[in-house]
């Protein structure tokens, strides 16, 4: 029978986040296996274990004393790590912010133009920004921005929730407000 004398091909990256077989340095190591008590042993006689069952030996917790190994097959658990990470990506929702300006001297048609556009981004599941923006000496007229935003906002109320009320930063006066959940 002809010893199995494979090495497991591994990306840089990946080899810098585990050790495997010679690459683990300590003299003794606790070995895991399932089914049984973790034992602390020689690195160079659970390698040969390793070996002869034609698996790799893994550092797991390479801070503990001594550090905490498994064997097993290297690159399937690449591969299950791969594709947890994977799976756990495509879950996540990338939040999306749609922004919308107003000056403070917005028209009624104006207003209901841009109320639409904002309805669409609430209803694709998009958070809005809206903001009413003061040029020059329009800044005298910051409570008619911030009525502005508030009609914005109730308008919006079946639809939308108002995450953040209406704020002044700078030259800007801004609103959030995030999408209901569909039930």
């Amino acid at each position: 029978m002809r010893k199995n004398t494979r090495k497991p091909f591994v990306k840089r990256e990946e080899a810098d986040q585990h050790k495997i077989n010679e690459k683990i340095l300590s003299r003794e190591i606790r070995l895991v296996i399932e089914g049984e008590e973790p034992k602390v042993m020689t690195t160079s006689d659970a390698i040969k274990m390793a070996e002869e069952q034609d698996l790799d030996l893994v550092e797991i917790s390479p801070n503990a004393v001594p550090p905490v190994c498994k064997i097993m097959d290297y690159r399937k658990f690449l591969y299950n790590q791969k594709r947890k990470q994977k799976e756990l990506k495509a879950k996540q929702s990338k939040i999306v912010l749609k922004e919308i300006r107003f000056g403070p001297n917005t028209d009624d048609h104006d207003f209901q133009f841009k109320l639409a556009h904002a309805r669409k981004f609430l209803e694709e599941g998009s958070k809005v920004k809206a903001y009413v923006f003061f040029r020059g000496r329009t800044i005298v007229f910051k409570d008619r921005g911030e009525i502005l935003l508030l009609k914005f906002a109730q308008e919006l109320a079946d639809i939308g929730a108002v995450e953040q009320l209406p704020k002044l930063e700078g030259k800007r006066m801004i609103i959030m407000i995030n999408p209901k959940k569909n039930k």
